[in-house]
């Protein structure tokens, strides 16, 4: 039987929420070993102006515990 823990994550990007998401996974992955799954928990977008300038995402990672 596996044991799998979540943890909460929030990044940004300047693209999109897909690019946050991934980039996210990738630093998180520097540290936590074994992620499964993300779960995307909300999607924010910060304007300046008339523009969209930076794209947020909280995520739950699901990751596998050695044992």
């Amino acid at each position: 039987m596996a044991v799998m823990k979540v943890i909460e994550v929030l990044a940004n990007s300047e693209k999109s929420w897909e690019d946050a998401t991934r980039k996210a996974v990738k630093k998180a992955s520097k540290s936590v070993k074994n992620i499964k799954s993300v779960f995307v928990q909300s999607q924010s977008a910060v304007v300046k102006g008339d523009k969209v300038t930076e794209f947020r995402v909280n995520l739950k990672l699901t990751f596998e515990v050695g044992g």
